[in-house]
Parts: structure tokens; sequence; C-alpha cells
């Protein structure tokens, strides 16, 4: 067992095994049955680029044989910073068969978050590509490799410069190892498959440890939930490592059922109304801000859209009338409300709920072991229809982040229960109802930004004093970014200077606040506690005077 990373209590194993929702199967000996059952079929497409079932099995064991030559062995962790690429499928596939754990990186990630997760995890390999956008990553792997012994191995998916391996090439080049090196391989069920990453507050997010048990429990009964069948055809365009796109179904329950997934790198209206059209798509995953975008496109009245049946919504709450709008777009199409987190639990809206509560709740968790507490201040549990924090354990919901025990000492309850810091009540439904959040949290288009990690920074510029993140309401994204900040005395600060100073700090683009304010000092609640609530209404008036002046001109 790894170091650092925390198991199921014997007991709760022992109740879903025998419940059946653990098959006590690693994902590789799960996903060889389901390449043999659908081998005919296609699995995967990207452009031009189509995969079988049965080709997919063929290039992710060659790959996975190539990765042992390499060096890789089971239990190594492994960094992809991939975009929607099918490399990234065959990896994440051929890194399972040596069981290899990935970590669910980011291409928008930089040398801060990548070098910490390369730290906390031992990593001994990061996979990346040539470059994003005008973004060059050899060079940032390389610095990165010097300064972290556990680093080892470089895999970029371009051509290989100097201390690289081509990650293309070795999906390419006919292996020389012989296949039955990956049936020596013996994989726990009870080990981690991967690490996905938490929304954390405090810096840096958390590497949440998924089990081979859990994760393909997550993925098969998230299937069922969402009717996923042979004939589904998925649209893939939220970034592919993140657990909705990979596992909420994602890619793992439509290859569970033998349906298709079709990988694109861009959120371009046009380009995915085409691939809708070209290959008959029944299912697309978004986040709220991107189907506002996508209905408000023009050019959906030139392809033909109808076989959506289902639209996934997650990562924030999706107001009503953005639902009304996209039926009327796409008359029939079920646009499903779902709470999920990283952590574990999932909660779907189903399509038998009556229609006021596919519009007012976010769902009911999938398994009837989902044990679900809504907790107040004191830890007492609140009564139905009340507001509480949404604490919950169950065969799916991890019981500690890897290697964090003081931190985990506050998230979990003495009995096992992950304190998810989300503010829910529960709805006479049973549904639940998101209400808001305990956590210091800005959701910027799904993409949670931990305010703590980013103030933390900006405390570092020598002309602040002190500073406070909050969010800011958004028409497009829910929510952005600003910055309010009490300047050292004599000193000023502008937006443009703040994020030239930010991007020296080598973050990720999608953390840099959106505004700044300057302020002589902040509000403070009663306990002497910088107010951001009462920042997040200030913020909030201004932007609405700003609109109502705008709209009088």
């Amino acid at each position: 067992m790894l170091e650092g990373f925390v198991p199921f209590p014997p007991e709760y194993v022992e109740r879903y095994r025998a419940r059946g929702y653990w098959q006590d199967k690693s994902l590789a000996q799960e996903f060889d049955a389901v390449f043999k059952r659908f081998a005919d079929r296609v699995a995967l497409v990207d452009g031009e680029r189509e995969f079988t079932y049965a080709e997919l099995d063929r290039v992710t064991t060659n790959l996975a044989l190539n990765l042992l030559e390499v060096g890789l062995k089971p239990l190594d962790r492994v960094v992809p910073t991939l975009p929607n690429v099918h490399e990234f499928v065959v990896l994440y596939f051929a890194l399972q068969k040596i069981g290899a754990i990935p970590i669910a990186a980011l291409v928008t990630h930089r040398f801060a978050e990548i070098s910490q997760f390369v730290q906390l995890s031992g990593a001994t390999c990061c996979v990346y590509p040539k470059t994003a956008g005008d973004f060059a990553f050899s060079p940032m792997i390389e610095r990165m490799q010097a300064e972290q012994p556990s680093l080892k191995f470089r895999l970029v998916l371009g051509e290989a410069g100097p201390g690289e391996h081509s990650l293309r090439e070795l999906i390419e080049r006919p292996a020389r190892l012989p296949a039955s090196r990956l049936a020596e391989i013996r994989i726990d069920p009870m080990d981690p498959c991967i690490f996905q990453l938490s929304g954390g507050t405090t810096g840096i997010p958390k590497l949440i440890p998924r089990t081979n048990n859990d994760y393909a429990y997550n993925s098969k009964v998230a299937a069922d939930v969402t009717e996923i069948d042979a004939e589904s055809v998925l649209l893939l365009v939220l970034p592919i490592a993140h657990n909705l796109p990979l596992a909420c179904p994602g890619i793992q329950g439509f290859m569970f059922k033998g349906a298709k997934v079709v990988l694109h790198a861009n959120t371009r209206p046009t380009e995915m109304f085409a691939l809708i059209q070209k290959h008959g798509v029944t299912h697309l995953k978004v986040v709220p801000a991107l189907l506002i975008r996508l209905i408000n496109d023009p050019s959906a009245y030139d392809f033909e859209l109808s076989s959506l049946k289902v639209i996934q919504s997650g990562g924030q709450r999706m107001q009503p009338e953005v639902r009304a709008r996209t039926r009327a777009l796409i008359p029939g199409v079920f646009v499903q409300e779902n709470f999920g987190m990283s952590e574990g639990t999932l909660m779907f809206v189903r399509a038998s709920d009556p229609e006021e509560v596919k519009l007012e709740t976010c769902g009911r968790p999938v398994c009837p072991d989902d044990e679900v507490l809504l907790l107040d201040d004191e830890g007492r549990e609140v009564p139905d229809g009340e507001v509480g924090e949404f604490t919950v354990r169950g065969p799916y919901t991890l019981r500690g982040y890897f290697g964090v025990p003081e931190y985990n000492a506050r998230q979990f309850t003495p009995d096992g229960f992950y304190r998810s810091g989300d503010l829910m009540r529960k709805h006479p439904s049973g549904n639940y109802v998101v209400e808001g959040r305990k956590k210091d949290l800005i959701n910027r288009g799904g993409e949670k930004i931990s305010a703590e990690e980013v103030e933390n920074l900006i405390l570092m510029h020598p002309s602040v004093q002190n500073v406070a993140c909050v969010p800011m309401p958004d028409p497009n994204m829910g929510e952005r970014m600003c910055a309010f900040v009490i300047p050292k005395a004599g000193r000023t600060l502008t937006l443009a200077e703040l994020v030239a100073f930010l991007a020296t700090k080598e973050i990720a683009k999608f953390k840099l606040p959106e505004r700044l304010e300057l302020l002589a000092d902040f509000p403070v609640s009663t306990f002497g506690k910088v107010s951001k609530k009462a920042l997040g209404e200030l913020i909030a008036g201004k932007l609405q005077e700003e609109e109502a002046a705008r709209a009088a001109a």
C-alpha cells in the first residue's frame, strides 16, 4: 500500500463487496472484458482517426509494453498534462494495464501546480505537449526534473528533444517486450488507479486517490442512471482528465456500455455543432458557461442537432432560463443537472423527476449506500428543508486525501464522513438543492479557484498591504475573480501590473484576477475577520450600477 493513502475501513470493504458495488477487479481487468465484448464497435473518434474497441486494446497494450521498457512500473505516479486528444485515452488505459497511477492534471496547469503534484505524489514521469498556445512545456518540465529527484522520465506528445521520449513514437513503435509481461503484473483492486484533484481552498489542489474498485463502480452506476446504451455517442470537449468527462459517466461509463466517444480539443460552437451533426451525437457534457455560449451562437440554426438526447451539466448551478432556452433550440433534449465532486459522491436529476424538481434541484445520490448528512456548524444534523453542510460517505467516496493527515483530520468526521464544504438543503422530493458553500472558492465556469492560493501570491507584491479575493457574478462564467487590495502607503496598483506580476509565479491563467478594486480598509465581521460577504455584495452592486449606466447611455 502506498504511504499516504487512506484505505477504506475493513467493515466497509466487506459491505461494499457483499452488496455488489465492488467487483475486486482492476480497471485493466474490467476493460479487458469491455474491449473483447465490443471488439468491432467504434470506441473512440479524434478527427479522422477512429479506434474500434479491439484496436484500442491492441494499441494500449503496445504502449503499456513500451512504457515498461522505458522504465515505468506498477504504482508509479505519472502526471499527464494533455489536451483532448486520443493519445490521452491511449495513455490512460496503458497506464492502467501496468498499474501506474495517472494524476489528473490539466494542460492549463503550469510550474506551480505541476511541481507540487510531482513533489506530493513522488511522481516519476510527466507527459506533456510540445506547446499549448504560445507556452512551451519542455523547458519547464526539464527545469522541474532538475529540482525533483523522483522525476525520472519525460514524455512529450510531439518529437522528442534531449532527455525526452516521444509519446507518439512509443504508441506506434512495435513493442519489443512480450505481451506476457502484462499478465505477470498483479494490481490490487484496493490500490489507487488515479489521483483526481480537489478544488481545495488552501493553495494547490489536494490529490484524491480513487481506487480501482470505487472508480469502476462510479462510472458503471453513473452510466446506468444516465441511461447510456451501446448506441449512445458522447461529444467530449471539457478538459479530458476532469472527473466528469473521464468517469461520470464520461469516457469510462460510455465505454462500459460499448458506446462511442468523440473527442474535440476546443469549444468553438460551430465546430461542436458540426461534430454533433456528423456523428449523430446523443450526449454532450457542459458547464453552464459553455451551454450559454452554445445557445447564443447564431450558427446553431445552421446544423441538425436533433440527435442530442441529453446535455449533462455540472460544475456549477444552472439557471432555469438557460435550460428552457436550450429546450427551445433543441426540442426534446433533457438538460440533466448533476452535482458531483472528484472526491466521490454523484447526484443526478432523473428524467422521470417532475418538471419543478428538475428545475429546482441538483438531483439525488446514485447509490443506496451514499450516506448523506446535512450538518450545522456544531456538527448536528439539520431538519429536512433546512440548510446544512453536505457531508457524505459511501462506496466511491474517498476516506482521505493523499499524504495530508493534518488536513484530513479537519475534512473528515471521526466516523469517516467527508465534509464537502457545500451548503445544501433537502427538497421535499428527496432531491437536494445547492445553497452555496462554506469553502473559500471562486467557481469560474466550473474551474474551482482557491482564493487563498491567489491571495498568498498577491501578498508578495511590493505594493500590496492586504488582499481579499472574492467571486463576482458573471452572466457567462457564473463567477469571475475580483481582487480587493489595500495598497501600502504611497503606493498604487493596476490590474495589468498585478496580472503581469502573477504571471511570474507560473500559475494557470484561469486563476488570474479579472478585476481589481483598491480600498483603504476592509469591512470586518463581528469577529474581526475580513467580511468577504460584504466585499461580494460591494462588487455585485458596482456591477449592477455599471450595467444600468451602460443601458441608460
